[in-house]
């Protein structure tokens, strides 16, 4: 895909806002991306905390619950590509139950998913849209193989891997390209050297991890 002198927004949470990264201007994987491409410009919508599914009982930090959907709304609509980076925060601390793939509204993660992807391609229709499932993690002290032992998840919630596969599947519906960073990034946190080597604390990357993270979307972006 050629890329040079267009506009991309990017919807994400705190990894997309830079949390863990130093050098945000040079490191933070959009920023990275703009050089690569030699963009015209690029809009970030990164706010740490932030979920794909509604909340249903208020969070401690209101920005918490500003989902997705409803921040869609609000980007920019003459981009010219639109990359949606989220999912994990859904698994880690979301009240929603996660649902089935029968649902149709926001309330439920599967839901969620369903209708941040077809609000997207009717609001840029014509225009690519990239979605990219969460990276794998260990997070204080939890590792994405377990449910999250958060005592606001609901009794359907499930390991990181069943969210990582609703995207996939509903890009799949939506005919949305989705880059598989659970499976692909090369990148665990599990694993105490990799946590050292390109994380903060197991869940946000630092600037080398945000560097692994440019190199797949760009090499995906290229692809398509």
């Amino acid at each position: 895909m050629e890329l040079k002198g267009k506009v991309i927004n990017f919807l994400g949470d705190s990894i997309t806002e830079g949390v863990g990264v130093s050098d945000i201007p040079n490191c933070r994987y959009d920023n990275v991306l703009h050089r690569r491409f030699d963009l015209a410009g690029h809009n970030n919508y990164g706010i740490g905390g932030t979920r794909l599914a509604y909340q249903e009982s208020p969070s401690e930090k209101p920005a918490h619950d500003l989902y997705f959907l409803g921040r869609a709304h609000k980007m920019t609509s003459k981009a010219d590509m639109v990359v949606v980076y989220g999912g994990v925060n859904d698994y880690i601390h979301g009240d929603a139950y996660f649902g089935t793939m029968d649902d149709r509204t926001p309330t439920t993660f599967c839901g969620a998913v369903w209708c941040l992807m077809d609000y997207l391609t009717t609001a840029y229709e014509g225009k690519p849209i990239v979605f990219m499932t969460p990276a794998h993690m260990h997070f204080k002290g939890v590792s994405d193989k377990e449910v999250s032992p958060r005592p606001m998840k609901k009794p359907d919630a499930k390991p990181l891997q069943a969210y990582v596969d609703v995207i996939k599947a509903r890009g799949k519906e939506f005919n949305i390209p989705v880059l598989d960073l659970f499976e692909n990034l090369g990148i665990d946190p599990n694993n105490e050297e990799q946590r050292e080597k390109y994380t903060v604390d197991g869940l946000h990357f630092n600037n080398e991890g945000q560097a692994f993270l440019a190199k797949a979307l760009g090499d995906f972006i290229e692809a398509l």
